[in-house]
Order: C-alpha cells, then sequence, then structure tokens
C-alpha cells in the first residue's frame, strides 16, 4: 500500500474516532504530500524515498519546533509538537541505534580507505545513501565526525 492510501485511510479513522492528535499529524502529512506531487516537474507518484524524505522533513520541522517552544517555556505548543512527531515517526521506517549507525560507517570508511576529516564528504555520501530513511541525517555526521577524528 502506497504512504498516499495509508495517509487517506488513516485520516478517516481519525475522523471517525474523533482523535484530534492523530488528525493533526496525518493531516500535515497528507499536506506535504499534496505540495510535493503539485510542484512543478513532479510524477503523479511518489517514490518510496521521495515519500521518506516528506516524512523525515516534517518530523525535522516539528523537533525544531520544539526546541523553540522549550526555550521559550511553551510547553502547550511544544507537547503538540511532541504528539506530531510521534504520529509522523509512525510512517517511517524503524531508525537505527547510534551503535548500529556505528558499525556501518567503519565499514564504509573501510571500503572507502577514508583516512581523516579530508574524506568526510566521502564518507558523509555513501553513508547518507546507505542510511537514507533509516537514521538521521545529524546523527550520522555526528558519528562520521567522531570515527574520523
Amino acid at each position: 500500500m502506497m504512504l498516499v492510501e495509508k495517509i487517506n485511510a488513516d485520516l478517516k479513522i481519525a475522523m471517525l474516532a474523533r482523535d484530534e492528535i492523530s488528525l493533526r499529524g496525518v493531516r500535515a502529512i497528507k499536506a506535504a504530500i499534496l505540495l510535493a506531487l503539485t510542484e512543478s516537474g513532479a510524477s503523479k507518484e511518489l517514490s518510496k524515498e521521495k515519500e521518506i524524505a516528506i516524512l523525515q522533513k516534517l518530523v525535522k520541522q516539528r523537533r525544531d519546533s520544539i526546541a523553540i517552544f522549550d526555550q521559550q517555556n511553551r510547553s502547550d505548543l511544544s507537547a503538540k509538537e511532541k504528539e506530531e512527531v510521534a504520529v509522523i515517526e509512525k510512517y517511517l521506517p524503524t531508525q537505527m541505534s547510534e551503535e548500529e549507525i556505528s558499525m556501518q560507517v567503519k565499514d564504509i570508511i573501510a571500503s572507502t580507505a577514508a583516512v581523516g576529516m579530508k574524506d568526510m564528504g566521502k564518507v558523509m555520501g555513501a553513508a547518507s545513501k546507505a542510511m537514507a530513511g533509516k537514521a538521521d541525517g545529524s546523527l550520522i555526521s555526528q558519528v562520521v565526525k567522531k570515527l574520523l577524528a
């Protein structure tokens, strides 16, 4: 089942259940998908990679908002964003742990013969491609920096 179909089905379920939290999260996903489908040069269907990228972008936006709301002591707004993150993350593949990322990055470093920070771009490119959708880019970057330093 494609993400668009799953989102539409879950939207109906959330509406019937009057689940405000799920409804907000699912509507945000649907809006982002519709926006991606209507932008110039877009195809009629989204690839799996594009769907994951959209979901990751939504989660990142909300995490940034949570950080700002927490700084401004707006726990009410922060709580809403956290609820939406939980809903959106249900549609993402299971995220890798830092240990799993570290093991995979070590393999990539060995295969690319990277020696220091000058090879970070090469390692990050391969790591981002290998772990697309399975790990947060900033976490991958931190692990690569730590292992190359």
